[in-house]
């Protein structure tokens, strides 16, 4: 199977269903140029009619993807940085998600917002921030983080064709990262978890950036006699509850990972499910490791400290094997 990168497995998803569907187009702002790689060269072969630049307006490019996909089309909107959400919002929030049950599902909604995602190439908070807990918290809304290039490839394809909003989130540092990838088009289900690494001690739940970290430290705590079971969600919105409580109700022990920050994010949802509903499985405190809650540095020295790293989440699953619940 030949070896392509992230962007490589996004560009061929995205030409895919190009040739698949011609209501599929991709708006957003230099799309022609294609300033991350994943929409160049579409334009030389599909033209400006189904590959459109936009202006630099942010909340005017997911309006016109929203109005499009209410009435037929299958807009793809690429609008590069996470953060550049921040400036969609009321559409995404109060139009893309709400619609089609406002609607009475008289009307689809097959929108993907695609951009890239979180830290680790210095670029400052207003380029690095990790958005996917504030629209995980949009009802309707789904949220996907891929892992790999297979992923890439196969979760767009998914995204394209489902009838409802998707925010497809790509981990910036994971662009230029090589995988196996079929050149035929292929989907994997959204909602469908990755166990990336068996083990009997401890869970690990994770997606996106993170997972590659989770399994360096598994490999790390292999070495101690300890075998932990990695699991990457894949799709953050609808996740993938009943893969995890399975592996929870084995290991007996849990820790969430996930860049982003603290309050409210996404491993606080994956631990208080955990402690809801296989709390009687757990022979441990569930631990969480998430961002500190700063602003994420320009620094690459307080960048790196400010997300999950390598020790934080070594000394959670050493205080997870360690505690035993009363």
């Amino acid at each position: 199977m030949p070896r392509k990168t992230s962007v490589d497995a996004m560009r061929e998803a995205l030409r895919a269903e190009l040739q698949r569907d011609e209501r599929v187009v991709v708006i957003g702002e230099d799309v022609k140029v294609g300033v991350f790689g994943g929409t160049r060269w579409l334009h030389r072969e599909f033209g400006d009619e189904r590959v459109i630049n936009t202006p630099i307006s942010e909340l005017a490019v997911a309006g016109a993807g929203v109005g499009a996909a209410a009435t037929g089309i299958r807009p793809v909107i690429d609008l590069m940085f996470g953060t550049f959400l921040y400036l969609a919002f009321d559409q995404i929030a109060n139009q893309a998600g709400a619609m089609r049950y406002m609607f009475g599902g008289q009307t689809k909604l097959p929108l993907v917002l695609m951009t890239v995602s979180g830290s680790g190439i210095s670029a400052g908070h207003h380029h690095s921030q990790p958005v996917h807990p504030m629209f995980m918290n949009m009802p309707l809304i789904k949220v996907v983080l891929p892992s790999t290039p297979y992923d890439v490839k196969g979760l767009l394809i998914s995204a394209i064709r489902d009838d409802n909003p998707v925010l497809f989130l790509s981990p910036i540092t994971l662009g230029s990262q090589r995988g196996e990838v079929p050149d035929e088009a292929y989907t994997i289900p959204l909602a469908e978890a990755a166990i990336r690494r068996e083990g009997g001690d401890v869970t690990i739940c994770t997606a996106g950036a993170m997972t590659l970290r989770c399994l360096e430290v598994a490999r790390t705590m292999a070495r101690e006699g300890i075998e932990c079971e990695v699991i990457d969600l894949r799709t953050l919105k609808p996740w993938d509850e009943a893969c995890v409580l399975r592996s929870v109700r084995k290991t007996g022990r849990f820790v969430a990972v996930d860049e982003s920050f603290p309050v409210c994010g996404a491993a606080s949802e994956w631990a208080a499910t955990v402690a809801e509903k296989a709390f009687p499985h757990l022979r441990a405190p569930v631990q969480r490791v998430s961002n500190l809650d700063v602003p994420l540095p320009y620094s690459p020295v307080l960048e790196k400290a400010a997300v999950p790293t390598t020790e934080r989440i070594l000394d959670a699953l050493r205080r997870c094997m360690q505690a035993e619940s009363a």
